[in-house]
């Protein structure tokens, strides 16, 4: 309950400039009484207790899960047996790839942001959006970002190299694909890091590193987030990409 009342005080306090800006804008610049006060009010009652709750289960849930399954993915006893002294294959770590995948394509999949962006993409398009192939698209390429991103952890890659190769694929993309499609892909792929993803990202990403031998958290651990964000933006170019050569090639 003490944790619960301190990070409610750190919230209040991190909400209240946004109420300060609202209503002196509202009262000092435009000069108008607020329409629904009560309901306003009410609203930041409630977005007030929601971050409240939704840090609580952070902090007790979702950070000790991630970390735990980096853990438990890693250990000795689960990995195969090598010889004392003898350094691992990066291939023997399989099931934290695995892991990664599936996590980062099931939390984008459920991922709220995500879901109203395709929905709304969809209504806009007339139709010629689907809304569930978009959310697949940005999910496959989250979830191939944080699996790349667990490879990197494991081989020690310098994370520039990554992301330096990643926009320059993004670019070459932007060049050769549907206008109509490039700053919803670009979108796509800043929703895709949103309150369920990030969460489980970052704690899988600090676990690894602190499990894995030779591995800093802080110099190792972050970096998956930045391939999270980039690779939906590929994938969902790719798929407008591939969807216009497809049409191209149909009889007409």
């Amino acid at each position: 309950m003490n944790e619960m009342l301190i990070v409610l005080r750190s919230t209040l306090l991190d909400i209240l400039p946004i109420v300060v800006i609202i209503f002196g804008f509202q009262y000092l610049v435009i000069r108008r009484p607020l329409q629904r006060l009560k309901q306003v009010l009410a609203g930041f009652v409630l977005v007030l207790l929601g971050l409240t709750l939704f840090l609580v289960g952070l902090e007790t849930a979702l950070f000790p899960m991630g970390s735990l399954m980096a853990e438990q993915l890693t250990s000795r006893q689960f990995l195969p047996a090598v010889v004392t002294e003898a350094q691992r294959h990066w291939l023997d770590y399989y099931w934290v790839y695995l892991f990664a995948f599936a996590i980062g394509a099931s939390t984008t999949i459920a991922e709220p942001a995500l879901i109203a962006v395709s929905l709304k993409a969809g209504e806009i398009s007339g139709g010629t959006i689907d809304p569930l192939m978009l959310r697949i698209a940005v999910a496959l390429g989250m979830a191939f970002g944080i699996t790349l991103g667990a490879l990197r952890i494991v081989l020690g890659l310098p994370l520039h190299w990554l992301v330096m190769g990643a926009y320059l694929l993004v670019i070459l993309q932007t060049l050769r694909s549907p206008r109509s499609i490039i700053p919803l892909a670009y979108d796509s792929g800043g929703v895709t890091t949103s309150t369920i993803t990030v969460p489980i990202i970052a704690a899988l990403g600090l676990g690894l590193a602190d499990a894995i031998p030779g591995r800093d958290p802080v110099l190792d651990g972050f970096g998956m987030i930045a391939l999270a964000c980039l690779f939906p933006i590929i994938t969902v170019m790719g798929y407008a990409q591939l969807a216009e050569w497809w049409e191209r090639r149909q009889p007409r």
